[in-house]
């Protein structure tokens, strides 16, 4: 089978990708047929997928704004999958033109098809890297040159982090990366839980990425995700303040966009943490 350009060499079409079904879930034409036929799957048996994730990339957008306003110009996004529409180069250089982004990914498709998308942006950059290794990580980016270690960064870990099992050691990782932060950083987090639907919906869709994917789903409960932003201050999810800490994905800054009434339809904790 010949493949296409954005695809890069010595992937594997047959088996479907994580990032390749996030992609068709969000609109995307980066997926073959074997992404395609998960994804139908999944969604016949939970029709609020495609609803679910779109409210997730939506809560990117909305914190990549939030950090953008904040003053924040270098963001490190890991994990950061196939781009679409609304990528965080866009959305902070769209209101910060200096903003240097690197995206990190294991995906070989992400990372091919993200550096054909960015050829002739100097500022910003991809690398092939893996959250679980955040020394090694942490080296290549420096080695770019591309980010200040000495200024404030935005590290984001959207829809990450439930694909890392509690064997790698996520927590550990994070404290790796929050300890390599200059003061004044911030870290940004969408994890999938378990707590707000029927469990044996939740158990066939972990069942389905088990045996489908290379990827295993781990996902969390609220003490859960809110203990990843040890050594972190969480910031104030709603002006209003009616709640606090971690909330669901429409909760967190609700615009003309989001429907923070039915937030329980999507299933996913978010926070921003502010490194003092």
């Amino acid at each position: 089978m010949a493949l296409p350009a954005w695809a890069g060499d010595g992937i594997d079409v047959t088996r479907p990708s994580v990032a390749r079904v996030y992609d068709y879930y969000l609109g995307g034409v980066h997926h073959f047929d074997a992404d395609r036929a998960m994804a139908e799957k999944a969604i016949a048996d939970w029709p609020d997928l495609p609803l679910i994730m779109r409210s997730n990339r939506a809560f990117l957008r909305r914190a990549v704004t939030y950090l953008a306003r904040a003053g924040i110009r270098q963001f490190l996004d890991i994990g950061s999958g196939i781009p679409t529409a609304g990528n965080v180069h866009e959305i902070a250089q769209n209101l910060a033109p200096e903003s240097r982004i690197v995206y990190v990914d294991t995906d070989p498709v992400a990372v091919t098809h993200s550096r054909a998308l960015l050829a002739g942006n100097p500022t910003t950059a991809v690398l092939a890297a893996d959250f679980t290794r955040p020394g090694e990580l942490l080296t290549s980016v420096r080695d770019l040159g591309l980010l200040d270690p000495q200024r404030p960064t935005a590290v984001l870990l959207n829809a990450l982090l439930h694909f890392i099992p509690d064997s790698a050691q996520p927590g550990e990782a994070i404290a790796t990366l929050r300890d390599a932060l200059a003061p004044g950083s911030y870290l940004v987090i969408s994890h999938a839980t378990h707590e707000l639907h029927p469990a044996d919906l939740t158990d066939r869709h972990r069942d389905l990425y088990r045996t489908s994917t290379a990827s295993r789903m781990t996902m969390r409960g609220r003490t859960q995700v809110e203990a990843f932003f040890d050594g972190f201050d969480l910031v104030e999810p709603s002006v209003d303040r009616v709640e606090t800490g971690i909330v669901l994905s429409e909760r967190w800054h609700p615009d003309e966009t989001t429907s923070p009434a039915q937030a329980d339809r999507f299933p996913i904790w978010v926070g921003v943490g502010f490194r003092p």
